[in-house]
């Protein structure tokens, strides 16, 4: 249906929201957060970007300032407790107009942040910084769920471990706002057994026995497969699951069709090279997980600015000056 076509999950967005692709309410996603982090992730990312004299600050000066948040590009709003974990860190205070997770219909009135104009700058480009990304992250796994979705397929479209280091829990949080699952969040999650650790174990089997005993009865183990031999002795020797990895789509589906008839119970992830243009080709009735790495690798940043404003004045997105 032309509806449904990748390049205009986007715009269709903007009607309708993330909110239907996902069983998780996004309010109730900022309780995965611990505060301590928040502060933490906040303070490293402003200290980056001052970690020495702010000369501005004698410029603009300490009286109390108020500058709207604008949205102007369409997609999805992720983000908003690193926000806030920004600027309290200089003591200013949000006040937002829209819930996470909500459509952007640009130019959009997202919120309003007060404080003294010298914190309020100085928690501006580290917070756009981070907003667009996040938001850009969550735009595009909704936009990956909507198309699976548009095909009938009811499994899961996930994100994996190709992060940006040091912004990994923005851009994880970003697909679970974005309705996708975020996968292991980090090594210890999952027992995932790739090419080289075979390679380094002499040979499947005995990698995943290897990682069986190690993840004892907590952990999944998850096996990386180039081929149906590969999978089906993936699997004999206790993999919970298998990533059917590079695979072309007429290969995938025989590939998993077989393995599922033999082992009706291990799950299939189809993963690499996955795209929102052909990610309707990776569906089916076999495959119970698509993870694409563009989700958070490729995701276009969104487009947001903070504009001071007078007070008793009407804020507007650009700045006009006489």
């Amino acid at each position: 249906m032309h509806g449904n076509h990748p390049r205009n999950i986007l715009i269709q967005l903007i009607w309708n929201g993330p909110e239907q692709q996902s069983s998780k309410s996004s309010p109730g996603l900022a309780l995965l957060l611990p505060p301590a982090t928040l502060a933490a992730l906040a303070e490293s990312w402003l200290r980056e970007d001052c970690p020495g004299l702010n000369h501005m600050a004698l410029v603009t000066g300490a009286a109390p300032s108020q500058a709207v948040l604008w949205a102007k590009s369409p997609g999805v709003l992720a983000g908003r407790p690193f926000f806030d974990a920004i600027f309290a860190q200089v003591n200013c205070q949000v006040s937002w107009f829209l819930p996470e997770g909500s459509k952007l219909v640009p130019v959009a009135k997202v919120a309003e942040v007060r404080g003294p104009a010298h914190c309020l700058l100085l928690g501006e480009r580290v917070a756009l910084n981070m907003l667009a990304r996040c938001s850009g992250v969550a735009s595009a796994a909704a936009a990956a769920v909507e198309t699976a979705r548009g095909t009938g397929w009811a499994g899961h479209v996930a994100g994996t471990r190709k992060t940006t280091p040091g912004f990994r829990l923005v851009e994880k949080y970003g697909l679970l706002v974005g309705g996708a699952a975020s996968h292991r969040y980090d090594l210890g999650g999952l027992v995932m057994v790739k090419d080289n650790h075979v390679m380094a174990a002499g040979g499947v089997e005995k990698a995943v026995r290897g990682a069986r005993q190690a993840a004892d009865f907590s952990l999944k183990v998850e096996v990386e497969c180039s081929s149906l031999q590969e999978a089906v002795e993936a699997a004999e020797a206790g993999a919970d699951l298998v990533l059917l990895d590079n695979f072309r789509p007429e290969e995938l589906h025989p590939t998993a069709a077989a393995l599922k008839a033999r082992f009706p119970n291990v799950g299939v992830e189809a993963s690499g090279g996955v795209t929102l243009d052909s990610l309707p080709q990776f569906c089916g009735p076999h495959i119970d997980v698509i993870s694409l790495g563009m989700l958070t690798q490729a995701a276009p940043a969104l487009d947001f600015s903070l504009k001071l404003f007078a007070e008793g004045a009407t804020p507007v997105p650009y700045a006009r000056r006489s």
